[in-house]
């Protein structure tokens, strides 16, 4: 029997419209969902599905680029705020 171990992957949320939108930058791969909590599950059997396809050549894990989040704090005009241009 085969070893599973559960690994988290970083994805990234926004949202376009109505609707929103993940990205799981490590594996290129993209979904939408109507609430957040729908694009978390579509993005989540999207994961397992890549992971588990045998017809999807991937790297190895230990192969895949390293993520990092970070914030830039950059100053920004207070019209920016305010919907003024």
């Amino acid at each position: 029997m085969q070893r599973v171990f559960s690994l988290p992957f970083p994805v990234i949320i926004t949202t376009e419209g109505k609707w929103f939108t993940a990205e799981c930058p490590l594996l290129c791969i993209a979904t939408q969902g109507k609430t957040e909590k729908e694009v978390k599950e579509n993005m989540q059997d999207l994961i397992e599905e890549y992971l588990n396809d045998p017809d999807t050549s991937k790297e190895q894990l230990k192969d895949m680029p390293s993520i990092s989040l970070s914030y830039i704090a950059v100053s920004v005009p207070q019209r920016l705020f305010h919907g003024k241009t």
